[in-house]
């Protein structure tokens, strides 16, 4: 405080606070005032308030005097977006049109030479002959923020959507995505689909037809981070021998992210560049209740829960479904466990699927969710060939499923799948399936055996199942009783409209046949 100092003992501020602020890189201002003087008060709000709405934490590492990585990324995406003709630089026209998107005003001729000029001498790889390329475009934000006017990275990166967090801030507001009902699932359009075939041949850049890590690094470059590093994407998809993604696999990737995550999807393409109408990126599918009448579904992604007891063959069976090789040791999986990849139909057409392996001990939380089957196509239940009890489990997971979906009105096609069929099958196991399928009203096992690559059409039988969505849903006693009572109940009630209007109509007979006499 400037009032309490003692004028017969001067301070030298900056040598007080210069290496307090040298230790402290976060600290970004000091400065003196006197509140009882009015000494230096404005200036402390007007730095308390630059502080707030132009910070230097998400901006620029202190400790290494650089920008931060998530800086880097979203100034490299508002790059590309102002590089209208994709040539890796801005000519003097695109600069022009970024300053007045940016700021409302253009740069005279004699400014933007002087703005080469200066990243020339400092940087002479940030300018060539066709303009400013990114290495200038950063060097020029870097030196802003050294020099303290952080309002001007941050009006570029405002005006380009970003928040404080350097994320596209912009919500989704699409009524048929936010509305949407639990059994409706979400879906790329023929649009998106053809801007990331693009994108990935963009990248491509040895054209070999898949994207190596470092391809796949570059293309994520423009986002804050790549997404599909964690779970449930990091292990979701098939790869090549050498560890590449092929253009199918880069799609069913993008169609996982869709039907978990749309708002995700969404900002990730447009951190990869697309600028059309988000209603023109996502289709949203119809209530599966309604398919189920019209006894056809027009998806095109479909997503598969895989029920079943331990050690029955779940995990081998979504690694098969993504190439992976067999392995005889079993590993826990967590139920953020999927697996994703297209199946073709006969005809040639391809279907996306997606396995979602849902663990035994959490099966009774899961199912506790009233919309717990309402994101399901279709459920498979893999049971062991060989054990008795692996087939009694599954059986029962199956009367557990079936009977939420009569309860919650979110009755799923339902699949048996016999794993492990190079084990001797158990005596009775063909007798007691027949007697489940019979019961439930579903189909017969599906007989596999990854350990042998013998998957019996496997994955396109689960596909039909979904898209004959009205067929395999099991049904319970109990469902069955309560199907009959509404059936008897519904009987009774158009036999009593019958009655009710047959004798209103003779009583309207009569009375006009009484008056008809009368008049006689």
């Amino acid at each position: 405080m400037l009032d309490l100092r003692d004028e017969h003992y001067p301070i030298n501020l900056e040598l007080v606070m210069g290496p307090i602020m040298q230790k402290f890189r976060e600290i970004e201002t000091c400065i003196e005032c006197s509140a009882a003087n009015l000494v230096q008060v404005a200036e402390v709000f007007y730095y308390a308030q630059k502080a707030v709405l132009h910070p230097t934490a998400p901006l620029f590492d202190q400790e290494s005097q650089s920008l931060r990585p998530r800086c880097i990324r979203a100034l490299k995406r508002i790059f590309v977006l102002c590089d209208h003709d994709m040539d890796s630089a801005l000519n003097d026209d695109e600069l022009n049109k970024f300053q007045i998107k940016c700021f409302n005003a253009p740069l005279s001729p004699s400014e933007i030479e002087d703005v080469k000029r200066v990243v020339n001498e400092k940087v002479p790889e940030g300018i060539n002959h066709r303009g400013l390329t990114l290495k200038g475009f950063l060097y020029l934000h870097a030196v802003f923020i050294e020099k303290g006017r952080l309002e001007t990275t941050w009006t570029v990166l405002r005006e380009f959507g970003y928040n404080d967090e350097l994320e596209l801030q912009e919500e989704i507001n699409l009524p048929a995505l936010s509305e949407r009902a639990p059994s409706q699932s979400v879906e790329l359009t023929s649009a998106a689909l053809d801007f990331l075939k693009g994108i990935f041949s963009l990248f491509d850049s040895n054209k070999d037809g898949a994207l190596q890590d470092s391809e796949l690094d570059e293309l994520f470059s423009t986002a804050p981070e790549n997404p599909w590093d964690e779970a449930p994407y990091d292990d979701a998809v098939e790869r090549t021998e050498q560890g590449d993604l092929e253009l199918s696999a880069f799609i069913s990737q993008w169609a996982l992210m869709t039907l978990l995550d749309p708002a995700q999807s969404l900002a990730y393409l447009r951190y990869l560049g697309y600028t059309g109408d988000p209603a023109t990126a996502f289709r949203v599918t119809r209530k599966r209740s309604l398919d189920v009448k019209k006894k056809h579904t027009d998806r095109h992604v479909f997503q598969c829960f895989v029920f079943g007891p331990k050690n029955a063959g779940k995990s081998a069976l979504l690694s098969s479904f993504v190439g992976r090789p067999f392995r005889n040791n079993y590993e826990i999986t967590s139920n953020q466990c999927y697996t994703v990849n297209s199946v073709e139909q006969r005809g040639g057409i391809k279907k996306t699927l997606i396995l979602h392996e849902i663990q035994e001990d959490n099966v009774k939380e899961f199912l506790s969710s009233k919309d717990s089957l309402a994101a399901c196509d279709v459920a498979v239940f893999v049971y062991e060939s060989s054990e008795e009890y692996s087939l009694k489990r599954a059986s029962e997971l199956l009367m557990d499923v079936a009977r939420e979906g009569e309860e919650s009105g979110y009755g799923v096609p339902c699949l048996l799948i016999s794993a492990k069929c190079d084990s001797q099958s158990y005596l009775k196991e063909i007798k007691e399936t027949k007697m489940i399928s019979q019961a439930m009203k579903i189909g017969a096992p599906i007989h596999i055996n990854v350990k042998e690559n013998n998957m019996n059409g496997v994955f396109r039988k689960i596909v039909n199942a979904a898209e004959q969505c009205h067929l395999n849903i099991p049904e319970t006693e109990q469902g069955i009783n309560k199907k009959h009572y509404r059936q008897l109940v519904n009987c009774s009630l158009i036999v009593a409209s019958v009655g009710a209007a047959v004798a209103i109509t003779l009583t309207a007979y009569r009375t006009y046949a009484i008056k008809k006499a009368a008049s006689s």
